[in-house]
């Protein structure tokens, strides 16, 4: 099969690899489409230490199912589907508790560690274990299904976080994750959303889906500015989704004495943060990671045309393209956002 290798850092080779073998557990899917995720992005050169070459990277994705395992019983030849970009084991104690994404032994689509290799779906088949699938409704394309996974992220994100009634929230980055975030809050319990981005074009975006207030940290007082808007005091609720110091260290700034900062983004393997303003304000700081059986709930919620997928989707171009378009998501060439590459 073709597939777009990551064969050592920051070079993406189109080539022939043999098709993955598949378990008595497992399913061949015919990958339509996969998008480009910004960890894979900043993963290419290295610098997340999660993306160790040669590798075929790619974990959020959707496509046809070709060939079944035969202790496969809820799946079928022709079925469309999606999948979690987590592979974990059934009988985890943490997978036994609901946390999968915390298991000892997950491995994660187009990820590798040290402690693991599992190629992705930047190619035209890829093999996923069948408790993973989820079947795709009819009203929800290929292209919209390989967005599910960065939905999930932040949906996950908002089930962690306790948000009362009309509670101030913060989101720090205005990514594809930031995004997300503020389209899932809209149908939270949260009142007033602020976003906060480098960017005009992206926080144009926070605000069209449903930011009530957007600054730019490049020019603009972001602590006097929410300060102003929160009686004082600072948001009750605070996501960050960049992951870096810099943007740590202004979430933990902005969120009230006792409120809660949930860390989604992890851009930087280490992060300074402000500890004696943690200790002696109170502060719940807690991370987020990945998914936890969020993807039922946003499939519903695309089925039923709450979350805008479309807007955010800059591109869809064939996997032979794939590494010209990795780089100029590298470069941050303006107004790209999703780009999905099709097999």
């Amino acid at each position: 099969m073709k597939a777009l290798v990551l064969e050592s850092y920051n070079n993406l080779v189109y080539k022939d690899v043999p098709k993955p073998d598949f378990k008595n557990n497992e399913v061949l899917v015919q990958v339509k489409a996969c998008g480009i995720c910004g960890s894979d992005v900043h993963g290419m050169d290295g610098s997340t230490g999660r993306r160790n070459p040669p590798l075929i990277m790619g974990h959020e994705a959707s496509g046809l199912i070709v060939e079944v395992g035969n202790e496969v019983q809820s799946f079928a030849k022709g079925d469309r589907v999606t999948f979690d970009s987590t592979i974990y084991a059934l009988n985890d104690w943490y997978t036994l508790r609901g946390k999968y994404n915390l298991s000892d032994n997950r491995k994660v689509l187009g990820v590798s560690p040290k402690e693991y290799r599992q190629d992705g779906a930047f190619a035209e088949y890829v093999v996923v274990p069948e408790h993973i699938l989820y079947r795709l409704p009819d009203s929800v394309s290929f292209e919209q299904a390989a967005m599910v996974e960065p939905v999930a992220v932040a949906t996950h994100a908002i089930d962690l976080t306790p948000i009362s009634l009309r509670d101030t929230v913060l989101v720090v980055g205005a990514g594809m994750i930031g995004l997300f975030l503020i389209q899932v809050l809209k149908l939270s319990n949260a009142g007033k959303i602020i976003a906060v981005d480098l960017d005009d074009k992206k926080l144009e975006l926070a605000k069209k889906f449903g930011a009530d207030h957007t600054f730019n940290s490049k020019t603009e007082d972001i602590q006097e500015s929410i300060l102003a808007l929160t009686h004082n005091r600072g948001t009750d609720v605070v996501f960050e989704a960049v992951g870096i110091s810099a943007t740590v260290k202004l979430a933990i700034e902005n969120v009230r004495k006792g409120g809660v900062v949930t860390l989604v983004g992890n851009l930087a393997q280490q992060v300074d943060f402000p500890l004696q303003a943690v200790v002696t304000r109170e502060i719940r700081l807690q991370g987020s990671c990945a998914i936890a059986g969020e993807y039922a709930k946003v499939l519903e919620m695309m089925e039923k045309g709450l979350i805008d997928v479309d807007s955010l989707l800059s591109a869809k171009v064939p996997l032979s393209e794939g590494a010209s378009w990795f780089k100029r998501l590298y470069d941050k060439e303006p107004g790209l956002n999703k780009v999905v590459l099709q097999p």
